[in-house]
């Protein structure tokens, strides 16, 4: 195991990279929950991130776009959760960190890289891509305790004394976090996937699962409650993050929130002290950094599951260490210490069509509004320039409903939304290319989207016929016309690197020809994708096809993480798609996964001189 201790700055004159060493300290207690009393829902809130809860309204319905996929566990046999009717998984390929040094399950950092993207505009075509068209948001991710959750029993921060197991009915209470980044391009965040049009955001999530152990019983009103906040400056949320409490302030950035350039080089730092679990972020391009402190103090809930109702609540990390089995148990990614890739939502178009207005009201006279949002695509993605996609749809009943073929798209066998079924029922939420006008709180706010582009989360949770941006090969290759990757170096605990690592994807869950059971048809890529991105390794070198802008200098020949396609840079590509391994019929089988592999970072060269 390396044992040097890494931190890294840059100079602004030679945009150099440079070692300095890295020491984080951490004193991690057991805190227990703030004593208050329960506060009650609002009527618009996000109770549910998948926007189908039986009772409420949903603050954010795109919010589904970026919630945690659970999993169900019926008979003892895992299977595809459903939310009140409606499947509700999407697509997250992942690289697990595994260590049993102590304090590398609940403090940890990662030093990366945001893409920059082509100079040249977007196409319907795909030929030129932005990398908000990819991926809407990369994410670290980790357990953390809530007794709230399922399987609603106690939780011991920081400690190894908690089971992830899915088959333990002592299993400890466990959320999920992720801390995403936002791509440029395409506002506003409240009902689009952007927080500016030139500019990167991030924010702390925080998942929950109001279910019993066996999913014996679900809380229909309030199934996935998360809470959310954005980095900032002052580390003051910019409105309410709870799942009760959530409003149009929650999703609006402020002069405070933390905005960063493609280019920018990032140290992301992940710790757990007592005042609560703490995600900051700091721009060594810029000087600047942001910080969220996940606590009752900053507005933090967790969610009752007999009525929904709120408790103020501090979060903290759920395991001491990044063993194998210290997982969150009901999610679908065997996740936990994730670097991870949202991808699957996104199709771009020669033009959108079937006008579905987003109207939004919310308790205190807060309100949104944007007209100018619609159903289906047309050409691009779809295929020929006149191809119409899915969508319009009334109610719950949709035209042009697609699904998984073996070659290509097939008719849904049901045109019924609310089905369950693993169908594409709506391209929506569609946005033209261009500025459009919106209300926020009754003021005109002037927003934009880069290409006309469809984000396939208005019914389904993504691109289910696998038809979109993310399933061709637009991603990050060395062009021009791609941008550039992500770049990850880490993580680091204590200064001590990860010795094992495993890749992962969900992508099975949300295929309809992928048998969960017994993993028949679970492939990577999907059954008729044209392409999957997959995990490389490649040197820091003065080169934009490798996504940075600069050089380093390491101790060693330590690589960096990329992800898309191969680079002209790559050192290792583990066998491209054939790195994500095999259904883990044993546990769930719309998760495909590795076995435990070395670290490649630390055994993989990228070059004998220092960078």
């Amino acid at each position: 195991m390396s044992t040097w201790v890494p931190v890294f700055c840059r100079r602004r004159t030679t945009r150099r990279w440079v070692m300095l060493g890295l020491v984080l300290g951490l004193v991690a207690l057991a805190v227990p929950a703030t004593a208050s009393a329960s506060v009650a829902p609002n009527a618009t809130n996000d109770l549910d991130c998948n926007g189908w809860s039986a009772s409420y309204g949903s603050a954010r319905p795109a919010m589904k776009e970026l919630c945690t996929d659970p999993i169900a566990v019926l008979n003892g046999k895992a299977t595809r959760f459903i939310d009140n009717g409606w499947y509700v998984g999407h697509d997250e390929p992942s690289v697990k960190f595994i260590s049993s040094q102590p304090g590398s399950g609940n403090r940890m950092t990662y030093v990366m890289q945001l893409p920059v993207d082509p100079a040249k505009p977007p196409t319907a075509s795909g030929s030129v891509t932005d990398y908000g068209e990819l991926s809407i948001a990369p994410w670290f991710g980790l357990p953390l305790c809530d007794p709230h959750s399922y399987p609603q029993n106690s939780c011991t921060p920081d400690s190894d004394s908690n089971s992830g197991s899915i088959s333990d009915p002592g299993a400890a209470g466990s959320a999920f976090m992720e801390l995403q980044f936002y791509p440029p391009g395409f506002t506003p965040f409240i009902d689009s996937a952007s927080c500016s049009p030139t500019r990167w955001c991030s924010a702390l999530t925080i998942d929950s699962l109001e279910c019993t152990f066996g999913f014996a019983t679900c809380n229909g009103n309030c199934e996935e409650p998360v809470n959310f906040a954005y980095i900032q400056h002052d580390g003051n949320p910019t409105g309410p993050p709870s799942p009760q409490l959530t409003d149009v302030s929650t999703f609006t950035p402020n002069r405070e929130t933390l905005m960063m350039n493609g280019g920018d080089l990032l140290v992301v730092s992940i710790s757990d002290p007592p005042g609560g679990f703490t995600t900051r972020v700091t721009d060594l391009t810029t000087g600047q950094s942001g910080v969220m402190v996940a606590s009752a103090k900053n507005g933090f809930m967790n969610t009752n599951i007999a009525d929904c109702t709120g408790n103020p609540f501090t979060f903290h990390a759920e395991y001491n260490t990044a063993k194998q089995q210290n997982q969150v148990p009901w999610a679908a990614l065997e996740g936990g210490v994730l670097m991870e890739q949202e991808i699957g939502h996104g199709e771009t178009c020669n033009s959108v069509t079937n006008q579905d207005p987003f109207d939004m009201t919310y308790p205190g006279g807060q309100s949104y509004s944007d007209p100018n949002v619609f159903d289906t695509c047309v050409g691009g993605a779809e295929g020929s320039p006149t191809a119409i996609g899915e969508g319009p749809c009334s109610g719950v009943i949709c035209q042009n409903a697609t699904t998984q073929g073996p070659t290509g798209p097939v008719a849904c066998p049901t045109n019924n939304a609310a089905s369950g079924a693993l169908c594409e029922f709506a391209d929506g939420f569609c946005f033209a290319a261009g500025t459009r006008t919106v209300q926020i709180n009754g003021v005109p706010a002037t927003e934009s989207s880069r290409v006309d582009i469809c984000y396939n989360n208005r019914f389904q949770n993504g691109d289910l016929d696998f038809d979109g941006t993310a399933y061709v090969p637009d991603w990050p290759d060395g062009s021009p016309n791609h941008p550039t990757s992500i770049n990850y170096i880490g993580p680091f605990t204590g200064g001590r690197t990860y010795p094992q690592v495993q890749f992962e994807t969900d992508i099975g869950g949300s295929s309809n020809l992928c048998n969960v059971a017994t993993g028949a048809g679970c492939t990577v890529p999907p059954i008729s994708a044209k392409f999957y991105p997959f995990w490389t390794l490649g040197s820091a070198q003065d080169s934009r096809s490798d996504g940075l802008s600069s050089s380093g200098s390491y101790g060693s020949s330590l690589c960096v993480w990329n992800f898309g396609n191969s680079l002209p840079n790559t050192k290792a590509d583990f066998g491209k798609d054939a790195q994500y391994g095999t259904p883990d019929v044993a546990r769930y089988g719309g998760t495909i996964i590795s076995a435990p592999l070395p670290n490649p970072q630390l055994n993989t060269r990228c070059g004998s001189r220092r960078y």
